[in-house]
């Protein structure tokens, strides 16, 4: 037996041995840091709701995860309430006024390498400000201050770097300081265990609760940020930022057996590519298929295969481009797209659209879950993009950019960073939000609350959400063990089913390599990071955190 096996056997061992994640009793919240966890959790105690801990956790992810939590990005929250209301907030990045659909190609109609993630142009117009103002104004109970302060008071008292971002940080500082200038913040080898202190982001987050919204999109903030972006080769104005809105838009909801689930519309691909999914895997004995065996892979790969080629030449952003809905989630259609599918052999890419790309995934988002002591549920992504986003650090105002810019198609049928093949529907366009794949869901069985979840990882997003559901509906699992388990992933483009490195077994593989599949253990150490909450049977809540980053669950 190969060591590295080995050591995923008895690291599986620990880990399922770990039979429940956290279980409180009232209310739960599990995000990628315990600092904003917790945070979140103290909020609702104080008699915040979901909304408004939704509130303190996106800010306290913006000073405990600077790595993906933001002021200065993005993000969709899904929501239910306690009596069976459900919505969803768009507070997406938009392309700005003087966006170019050819902006990122040379006179030769090439895209620039690195041009649409790196640095000032690669910015979109942040929505996280008006994201979390939109949502207090609507549903939140507690006064903002309340709310923000305990954000300030982190990023005054600082955080402690763990090993997990140290490796972030020495990985990235190079191109940080090489986009920011060698007098950042982040120009410093930071240890294990060091404190950083955001002194900076404190003070901007002071002027925000003091000075309201507007502060953000139009107040000295606004001047600020938009003074320097120009500077540094920027496009976006006074103007894009006051202009910006959030949508409250009509979420996704299909049937999958006797689970109702509810995940995020267009511009986000989540939940129309996950409906695609299900409904096509929906027709098969799948609790019947050992989890991780060459046959449940090969049927989620088959069915991931015919959904990613579709979201990636029909989705785009519904105000500016029209989505054949009803006619992607029509059970003929899925039944029809499934119709060539054999477990005997491998359906080619080509079979089901075409061209031949390389890929680059990334972990670079990040997702918080939400449950309160009313019953009110809250799943929220959001997210930078890259990792840092644009690697470009504001020091004036003490946060990072987005680099959303990249998830338009910089040139239809050239792929993304995360290796994602856009077409016409996603082409860049002034004031146009790009598409996405971020994936915040809430699943109901039998009319109530049973699971609420989201995950970072680019493209894998979508399939680590579906699995981890399957994990739990089909195969009896815990939160904790659900969240666990290896993940494998297929996006049409390429052709390889990407799995977690030494984490399955080696003779499923070489079966599924007989078959025509391309295995791919090398870009893929992680596939997303799902933070999770199941309503148990008893109505107790359990947290699962994900292990593959720093994530913890809090609750009481």
């Amino acid at each position: 037996m190969k060591r590295g096996l080995f050591l995923w056997l008895l690291i599986s061992q620990c880990l399922f041995s770990q039979q429940k994640g956290l279980v409180a009793d009232k209310a739960m919240v599990v995000s990628a840091r315990e600092e904003a966890s917790k945070i979140g959790v103290a909020i609702m105690k104080k008699g915040g709701n979901a909304f408004d801990a939704m509130v303190a956790t996106q800010l306290a992810l913006a000073v405990a995860y600077p790595y993906a939590g933001n002021i200065s990005g993005g993000g969709f929250m899904v929501y239910r309430k306690a009596d069976g209301t459900i919505g969803s907030l768009d507070f997406r990045e938009k392309a700005p006024q003087k966006a170019t659909k050819n902006m990122y190609q040379d006179k030769a109609g090439n895209v620039i390498p690195n041009l649409s993630t790196d640095g000032a142009l690669s910015v979109g117009i942040p929505g996280s400000v008006a994201g979390i103002f939109e949502v207090h104004k609507k549903l939140g109970k507690l006064p903002l201050k309340d709310l923000f302060q305990p954000a300030i008071t982190l990023a005054q008292r600082g955080i402690v770097v763990t090993e997990k971002e140290k490796a972030k940080l020495d990985e990235y500082r190079g191109i940080i300081v090489k986009i920011s200038g060698d007098k950042t913040l982040y120009n410093k080898s930071f240890q294990v265990g060091d404190t950083i202190k955001y002194l900076t982001l404190a003070k901007t987050l002071k002027q925000i609760v003091k000075n309201g919204k507007d502060e953000f999109y139009k107040g000295n903030t606004a001047k600020k940020l938009v003074t320097f972006l120009q500077k540094k080769g920027g496009i976006i104005s006074m103007k894009d930022l006051a202009d910006y809105k959030v949508v409250w838009r009509t979420p996704i909801t299909f049937k999958y057996k006797e689970l109702n689930i509810i995940s995020m519309a267009p511009p986000s691909s989540g939940g129309i590519t996950l409906a695609q999914i299900m409904k096509m895997i929906e027709p098969y004995d799948v609790s019947t298929f050992k989890q991780n065996s060459t046959q449940y892979i090969q049927l989620l790969t088959e069915a991931e295969r015919r959904a990613y080629a579709d979201r990636n030449y029909f989705l785009g952003d519904p105000d500016f481009v029209k989505i054949p809905l009803k006619g992607l989630l029509n059970e003929r259609y899925l039944k029809n797209r499934m119709s060539n599918f054999s477990f005997d052999k491998a359906t080619p890419s080509s079979e089901v659209s075409h061209g031949d790309v390389s890929v680059y995934e990334s972990n670079e988002t990040t997702h918080y879950s939400i449950v309160d002591a009313e019953g009110n549920a809250v799943s929220v992504t959001t997210t930078l993009n890259g990792a840092y986003g644009s690697k470009l650090y504001c020091d004036e105002l003490g946060f990072f950019l987005n680099n959303e810019m990249d998830d338009f198609s910089s040139k239809p049928g050239i792929p993304n960073s995360y290796g994602l093949v856009g077409a016409e529907a996603n082409s860049i366009a002034p004031q146009k939000r790009m598409l996405s794949s971020m994936t915040p869901t809430i699943v109901e069985k039998n009319g109530k609350l049973f699971m609420l979840l989201g995950s970072p990882g680019g493209s894998t997003i979508i399939t680590s959400v579906l699995q981890t559901i399957l994990n739990v509906y089909e195969f009896n699992m815990t939160m904790q063990q659900a969240v666990n388990v290896p993940r494998f992933h297929n996006q049409w483009l390429p052709e390889d089913i990407m799995v977690e490195p030494d984490k399955f077994d080696k003779s499923t593989l070489e079966r599924l390599s007989t078959k025509g599949y391309k295995i791919n253990e090398k870009l893929a150490p992680v596939l997303g990071k799902v933070d999770a909450i199941l309503i148990q049977s008893d109505k107790r809540l359990e947290g699962g955190a994900d292990f593959r980053g720093d994530d913890k669950a809090a609750g009481f």
